[in-house]
């Protein structure tokens, strides 16, 4: 599908500095791709994922964050398929993150336990949960998310994102919360909890996020005694950024905050891709867990293109980036039976000798790979 690297950035030169009568053409020249081929992409991605994965599994954070791709690829698509696959999953989790019903006992620090409520880890079903009900209005599907994100907002403590995962787990779920209440409380606290997380894990130098206080410069370094930033960690803190700007109104407190984290991300984010296109697992780093990695990337393209379609991330800067990594997740990722492949098993930091190849998926990088088809299809001209 794709064509070699040379040509494509020759394609790019000529889209970027030459007076193209069709920007659709232009751009599905650049990306040697078109609507067309990336939608039957993201058809052979979530079926082979889908049927290979009959059963969904439960409400934690890894599920959840491929049902955050799936639905997106609902939205674009309208394949019931994909809606009902998610309405199965929720149905089998009770509309659930964890089920503790006793407020007393509910926890946020790591736990997979049912009294682990408040850890963002089971709360990122929700945003799912409030897709699922926008379609029909069912007030079963959102019960619990009000219950639980009501009960978090009435609470006087602000440190519950202590892990840059956690930005992606659940920003969207208190815009989301926002747009179906319009509770302002929830935006204050958006704001509030970030600015503990960045507090304590944000570099301001380099504008990205350690994974959590353990990784701080210079208490931890990387093999080679630089600054570690792991993409995965970056790419959750990016897309959720993207994410929470695409449900705040233009005239929302602390959006131009948002933004202009988003852009400074953006910056710090392209200064490190690999000539490949792919982001090594340590940023600043290639030699500390050297090869490519799906997830980091696909949060990262798809955080790339949905700030070029919103018209906050420049083209001329960002397409030669987005040109890259799509070629990367394309023919090197993408495998042919609809597997993506280079995810780097969960965890929490770049692992010297961990080995990820072909075969290495996982269903949040599943979920971050459909995300950024999505914004591949909207960029090449297509409407959602």
């Amino acid at each position: 599908m794709m064509k070699t690297s040379f040509y494509i950035a020759s394609c790019v030169a000529f889209a970027l500095f030459t007076g193209c009568t069709s920007q659709k053409k232009s751009l599905t020249s650049m990306m040697g791709t078109d609507q067309q081929q990336v939608l039957a992409v993201i058809d052979k991605v979530n079926t082979n994922w889908q049927q290979t994965h009959p059963e969904p599994g439960r409400a934690f954070w890894d599920n959840a964050a491929y049902h955050t791709g799936n639905m997106e690829a609902y939205f674009l698509t309208k394949n019931e398929t994909y809606k009902k696959y998610s309405e199965k999953w929720a149905e089998q989790n009770l509309w659930m993150g964890a089920k503790s019903t006793d407020k007393s006992n509910w926890k946020y620090s790591y736990g997979e336990k049912d009294e682990y409520v408040l850890f963002g880890d089971w709360q990122i079903c929700f945003q799912t949960y409030i897709d699922l009900y926008n379609i029909d209005k069912d007030e079963k599907k959102i019960a619990r998310a009000k219950e639980v994100m009501e009960y978090q907002i009435s609470t006087p403590k602000n440190d519950y994102w202590w892990w840059a995962d956690g930005l992606y787990m659940v920003m969207p779920v208190m815009t989301k919360m926002y747009k179906l209440t319009g509770n302002k409380l929830y935006l204050e606290k958006l704001h509030e909890y970030l600015a503990y997380a960045n507090s304590i894990m944000y570099d301001s130098v380099e504008h990205l996020y350690y994974r959590d206080a353990k990784y701080v410069y210079p208490k931890h370094k990387s093999a080679n005694g630089k600054k570690d930033f792991w993409a995965r960690g970056d790419g959750w803190v990016f897309a959720g950024l993207a994410k929470v700007i695409k449900d705040l109104p233009a005239d929302a407190p602390y959006r131009q905050e948002y933004v202009a984290r988003f852009k400074a991300m953006a910056a710090a984010i392209k200064s490190s891709q690999q000539p490949e296109g792919y982001w090594t697992r340590s940023m600043f780093d290639p030699a500390h867990a050297p090869g490519p990695e799906t997830s980091g990337t696909s949060f990262f393209t798809y955080g790339f293109l949905w700030g070029m379609n919103n018209g906050l991330l420049d083209k001329k800067t960002y397409l030669p980036v987005v040109q890259r990594s799509w070629a990367y997740l394309m023919d090197t990722a993408l495998q042919s039976d609809g597997r993506v492949g280079y995810v780097q098993p969960i965890g929490e930091r770049a692992i010297p000798g961990q080995v990820v190849d072909k075969n290495s998926t996982a269903n949040f990088g599943v979920g971050a790979f459909l995300l950024a088809a999505c914004e591949m299809y909207r960029l090449l001209g297509g409407s959602a």
